[in-house]
């Protein structure tokens, strides 16, 4: 299962461990880091359907659903 969020997309990103003394020294033994998003997995119920879903979603789109309901925000993402 790929680590990314069905609703708003979200998914790995690579970032650098860049410290003060390696701007410094223009030296970067720090290398990369794959930062990996805050994905949670959820027991969604829509009443519209009268049936449950479990998702793994990003604590983002959690927040979207509690603020614009689950029927609406997962029939725009095309998960209904």
């Amino acid at each position: 299962m790929a680590k990314v969020c069905p609703v708003t997309n979200k998914g790995s990103k690579v970032g650098g461990a860049y410290s003060n003394r390696t701007r410094a020294t223009q030296f970067n033994p720090c290398g990369k880091i794959r930062r990996q998003p805050n994905l949670q997995k959820k027991k969604i119920f829509i009443p519209e359907l009268n049936k449950s879903i479990t998702l793994t979603l990003s604590t983002k789109a959690i927040k979207t659903i509690n603020k614009n309901g689950a029927h609406a925000v997962l029939k725009k993402a095309g998960l209904i």
